[in-house]
């Protein structure tokens, strides 16, 4: 069995925190100027795959991401902040939290774009999936996210059963 597949000791959520930051350029725009949602949903799940590489210290992959919502424009030369981090680890698989805020350093303005929740599996070379430590919770905010992750997976859990159901 490689190291990888050992149990590791928990981290705390600091652990895995991150944060990136994009200015947006033409290529990134529509024809009006405004950020296209493909493009900040492309930097969603690199923001929230950093903090789950971060935590897991493995490779990832994508295995979902909730609903999203683009609250406010964002127009081409703001500057995007993403800041992740990992909520609540199960066996394999993590619920990172990812937030989205828009900068615009001439009007000196900062605005809450988006939020979104991905989860994450930790994967080796080969694809299968490995135990990832557990996260701890240390601030009251980070103990309410940890809470509101194990509600969410029993939603997503209930939504899959449901399709499968669905499609017999």
């Amino acid at each position: 069995m490689s190291d990888n597949h050992l149990p590791q000791d928990p981290r705390p959520v600091r652990d895995s925190q991150s944060e990136m930051a994009e200015i947006v350029l033409p290529n990134d725009a529509n024809p009006l100027g405004a950020l296209l949602g493909g493009r900040l949903m492309h930097w969603i799940d690199l923001a929230g795959a950093m903090a789950a590489h971060r935590h897991s210290r493995n490779y990832v992959i994508t295995a979902s991401i909730d609903h999203l919502d683009f609250l406010v424009p964002v127009r081409v030369g703001d500057l995007a902040i993403l800041r992740s981090s990992v909520n609540r680890v199960f066996h394999t698989s993590m619920e990172v939290g990812v937030k989205v805020w828009v900068e615009n350093y001439i009007s000196d303005s900062c605005h809450h774009v988006s939020s979104a929740y991905l989860t994450y599996v930790a994967v080796d070379r080969d694809g299968h999936h490995l135990p990832v430590p557990a996260v701890i919770p240390e601030s009251d905010e980070e103990r309410r996210r940890y809470e509101d992750a194990g509600r969410r997976r029993d939603v997503r859990r209930a939504e899959l059963e449901h399709r499968r159901q669905r499609s017999l």
